[in-house]
């Protein structure tokens, strides 16, 4: 529509199924530049996003043509698909339900790229779940324990 104009940006989060660390580094690159170019596609601009070996966040400036749920689907079925063709997992690959979305504004945009971009760093001090359950309050997200991801604490980071 004429002079419409919007700026929104969001911060993607979602875990694979089971929080299992199925996500190699080894392909770990090439799992981001895909799932860019499933964001890309889809008219949203990439900001960000860093894979871990059992989630990952994702930083867009968000087109509100497309409905969250339904590119955060896209995003999930894809490269869901895509692992599996590719056969870059031995177990079975899945994501997990659900997902976190956050909204930031354009100041904090730097910030949490950031913030994104150092998740392997992060993730030496700070569990996931310490993370996510951080970003449910500062963003004062009402939930219950029962929806959220499951969470196991003897996840393996890379070696």
């Amino acid at each position: 529509m004429a002079n419409t104009y919007t700026q929104c940006y969001f911060h993607l989060v979602f875990a694979v199924k089971n929080r299992d660390a199925l996500i190699r580094k080894e392909w770990k690159g090439e799992l981001e530049k895909y799932i860019t170019g499933i964001v890309q596609n889809h008219r949203h601009k990439m900001l960000a996003i860093g894979a871990m070996p059992d989630h990952i966040h994702i930083l867009i400036g968000y087109n509100v043509n497309q409905l969250t749920p339904d590119l955060v689907e896209e995003i999930k079925t894809s490269s869901n698909s895509w692992i599996k063709g590719e056969k870059l997992s031995k177990f079975k690959f899945e994501w997990q339900k659900g997902y976190g979305a956050f909204t930031h504004s354009r100041s904090q945009v730097d910030t949490v790229a950031k913030y994104i971009l150092t998740q392997e760093e992060h993730h030496k001090t700070k569990p996931f779940k310490e993370e996510y359950l951080e970003m449910l309050v500062k963003n004062n997200i009402e939930f219950k324990e029962e929806y959220l991801f499951e969470f196991f604490n003897d996840i393996h980071n890379w070696d």
